[in-house]
């Protein structure tokens, strides 16, 4: 089977964008191994487009809410929604690279290790006995104890907090995620010995996200190129491959290669985007500032044509009405645009709003 002419369309259905193969956003986080979620509403919508039509915005806080995902920092120390049962073994393989390489920023931020240990043992104390509290409530909790959240402090001290795995961010209370005790709130976690964990992340990786390089699931992970191997190793009596140019791609033996006509509206950090290092293979290198300006890290809601990027959007919404305003990249025809009003009505039906065609504007 070869995949070079229809690339995208193969991530399309492994990462379930066009064919959706899970019914609960439990089993769609665990085919994924994780999905990017420095946006909170944004990974809503990443779940919500990869399972059935009829999932609405609560469908998906629900699965916050009943323990089932929950969302903190694995991979590269940033943001992710990953399956509630998996943050042990995930945080044991990923935190000590993150924590080490955050040693200069925990000396200018005048964090040393007597005063992060008095931060966990405040905030055991506060959230003990099942007790939730939003980041506000956090910031108060060590500011209470004589700990400055000033500047960037408190946010480094949740995320190590996190690291470390005292803390997650569990439920929700109006529209913001709360934190709670890891151990409380996941009382069973999976543990798995390194190896094996590294070859479970692995193959995650590469079902879901195949055809991808291992330079792409180095990135991803942000574990080291010799522990990215030997996962990629475990794994891979379950990929073919396939060189493309100069590289080598990796994907599960059940990679379907179509041709397929498809519009898609993806939120912004998409891991159909920020799911490589390398995302040239869907979004041309002349429109790449579009979605990331500046190379800022703030990525933009985009419109996937099929399988390649071809604009981005912003929403309103104003009573009970979603508009959407579009940019796209180069013309579309009037074809186009209603295949995208389609991708909206979606959208608006999963937030429980109206939508038609006049809610469109350029």
């Amino acid at each position: 089977m070869k995949i070079s002419n229809n690339l995208p369309n193969s991530r399309l259905i492994n990462q379930n964008i066009s064919h959706n193969k899970n019914n609960s956003p439990l089993e769609l986080v665990k085919w994924m191994g994780g999905l990017q979620g420095q946006d909170f509403h944004g990974v809503k919508w990443s779940i919500a487009l990869r399972l059935n039509q009829n999932n609405s915005l609560p469908d998906i806080e629900n699965a916050f809410n009943d323990r089932s995902i929950i969302r903190t920092w694995p991979m590269r120390g940033t943001l992710f929604v990953i399956p509630a049962e998996d943050v042990r073994w995930m945080l044991q393989l990923c935190s000590p690279k993150n924590i080490k390489g955050a040693l200069n920023r925990r000396k200018a931020l005048e964090l040393d290790d007597i005063t992060l240990f008095r931060c966990y043992d405040e905030f055991t104390k506060a959230l003990q006995g099942g007790k939730q509290l939003v980041r506000d409530e956090m910031y108060a909790t060590l500011e209470s104890a004589g700990i400055s959240t000033a500047g960037q402090r408190g946010y480094h001290i949740l995320w190590n907090s996190a690291l470390k795995g005292i803390i997650c961010q569990s439920g929700i209370k109006n529209n913001e995620q709360m934190f709670s005790l890891t151990e409380e709130w996941v009382p069973n976690p999976k543990i798995l010995a390194r190896d094996e964990a590294l070859g479970l992340l692995a193959k995650r990786y590469f079902i879901s996200h195949g055809p991808a390089t291992l330079q792409d699931f180095i990135w991803w992970s942000g574990l080291s190129a010799g522990e990215a191997k030997i996962g990629h190793q475990s794994a891979n009596n379950f990929l073919l491959s396939e060189k493309i140019a100069d590289k080598t791609y990796y994907f599960s033996a059940e990679t379907q290669s179509v041709n397929q006509k498809s519009c898609f509206v993806l939120p912004g950090f998409d891991e159909y985007i920020l799911g490589y290092k390398d995302r040239a293979d869907v979004l041309a290198s002349a429109h790449a500032q579009k979605v990331c300006p500046g190379n800022n890290g703030v990525f933009i809601a985009t419109i996937v044509i099929n399988g390649a990027v071809a604009g981005t959007w912003k929403r309103t919404i104003k009573k009970n009405k979603l508009q959407v305003q579009l940019f796209p990249f180069d013309s579309f025809s009037i074809n186009l645009i209603e295949m995208i009003g389609i991708a909206f009505k979606r959208y608006a039906n999963y937030l429980k709003l109206e939508f038609n065609s006049s809610c469109i504007s350029f």
